[in-house]
């Protein structure tokens, strides 16, 4: 993404979001997002920034000092978990930040794996983003899929915060450890989609509220062939 420029990539239609894998392309974004300060080009690093607060539910391992890199188990099912390689971090709002993206991401397949019953991660979205989240989910519950293994957020980075209200938070997903399944019968699919084969970047707009919570209120992919994609490889 270009120095400066208000960009976001926009992902495939929510019909394809079992062959490819689909992110929520939000119309409404911070109203300060549209003239952003110039960002540094995206590479794969730690941050430094802090705090924590508690885990979603269903379980988690943090590191409980949270002083330092750690890495954070969600256990989502039995057969499904999200892994966060935290950096080290003393900033509470980049820590909520990466909280509201793990708790979609584990709440999002929370969802799927109990057939659509758990719609927790409706809170981590901002207003009309909730029925953006709803139809990713909603393609699984149609096409009867299903999902098993781990799914890995790293290389986690802030890389713009707009007056204190609204933020670009950058994350390298790695789910070549996922399946996905066939949910009738719990085996994998024979062909597999393309999100489980290599890493990608995610790209994750916020909002802070009124009640000092961040949501999320845009997701994107980068495109798979610039530069800050290609870090995510390793």
């Amino acid at each position: 993404m270009p120095n400066g420029a208000c960009r976001w990539f926009r992902p495939p239609s929510a019909s394809n979001v079992i062959g490819v894998r689909t992110v929520i392309a939000l119309v409404v974004l911070v109203a300060a997002a549209c003239a952003p300060p110039a960002a540094e080009p995206f590479t794969p690093v730690d941050l430094s920034a802090g705090g924590s607060s508690p885990g979603p539910a269903g379980g988690s391992s943090p590191d409980p000092a949270g002083t330092g890199p750690r890495v954070e188990t969600v256990q989502v099912s039995p057969d499904v978990q999200v892994v966060v390689e935290w950096p080290a971090v003393t900033d509470p709002d980049t820590v909520g930040m990466i909280e509201t993206l793990r708790d979609y991401r584990a709440g999002s397949f929370r969802a799927v794996v109990t057939g659509g019953e758990d719609t927790a991660y409706h809170k981590v979205f901002h207003d009309e983003a909730i029925m953006e989240g709803y139809r990713w989910v909603k393609e699984f519950l149609k096409q009867r899929r299903s999902v098993r293994g781990v799914s890995r957020l790293y290389a986690l980075n802030v890389v713009s915060v707009f007056e204190g209200k609204g933020a670009e938070l950058r994350a390298c997903v790695d789910e070549t450890g996922m399946r996905l399944l066939d949910a009738e019968t719990g085996k994998a699919v024979r062909r597999q989609p393309d999100w489980t084969r290599s890493p990608f970047l995610q790209i994750v707009g916020l909002q802070r509220g009124d009640d000092g919570i961040w949501r999320i209120k845009l997701l994107e992919h980068a495109d798979p062939f610039s530069e800050g994609a290609k870090g995510c490889l390793r």
